[in-house]
């Protein structure tokens, strides 16, 4: 699969490469933006566009999900590129994006692919969803993480129904 640079391509969008301060679970990070001087200064809130991870009260998926997402953001020194699509944020403030490593390896489909969280999408933010939807059939097809025996039992979005936030 080719892919462009999307250190590049945040770039010429206007995006600033961001540090990962805080992974909160699989699909949800905090990142510090806004550099002056080299010095970050704001933070925020983002959550990976086209992906679901398990909540952290679904054991053992909930911790295995978020502990794959800080795996893969420590192997850049915790510096990613965020890349925004249609609608910026969601109905809690978050920020939306695609999270892109300095390797460029797309963070949101790598969960996918490597069974730590579900296809998910809400338009018009679906910039990549061919590809996440293949990572998800790549992973269900090889039997990772919670498509493999032991897997994810219910879907996060399913889980969320039956335990409401109060």
């Amino acid at each position: 699969m080719i892919v462009t640079s999307p250190l590049a391509e945040t770039a010429e969008a206007g995006q600033k490469t961001c540090r990962v301060i805080r992974v909160y679970d699989g699909d949800t990070i905090a990142v510090q933006t806004g550099g002056f001087a080299g010095f970050f200064t704001k933070e925020e809130k983002v959550r990976l566009i086209g992906i679901d991870a398990p909540e952290m009260r679904q054991e053992p998926w909930g911790r295995r999900s978020k502990r794959r997402l800080k795996e893969l953001i420590s192997r850049t020194d915790s510096t990613v590129a965020l890349q925004s699509d249609v609608e910026p944020r969601d109905k809690y403030g978050r920020l939306l994006a695609y999270v892109w490593d300095k390797k460029g390896q797309l963070l949101n489909e790598k969960m996918i692919e490597d069974g730590y969280a579900l296809l998910y999408t809400f338009p018009p933010n679906v910039r990549y969803v061919e590809r996440l939807r293949q990572a998800e059939e790549r992973a269900r097809i090889a039997r990772k993480g919670i498509w493999g025996k032991g897997g994810l039992r219910k879907k996060p979005s399913q889980w969320r129904r039956e335990h409401p936030r109060r």
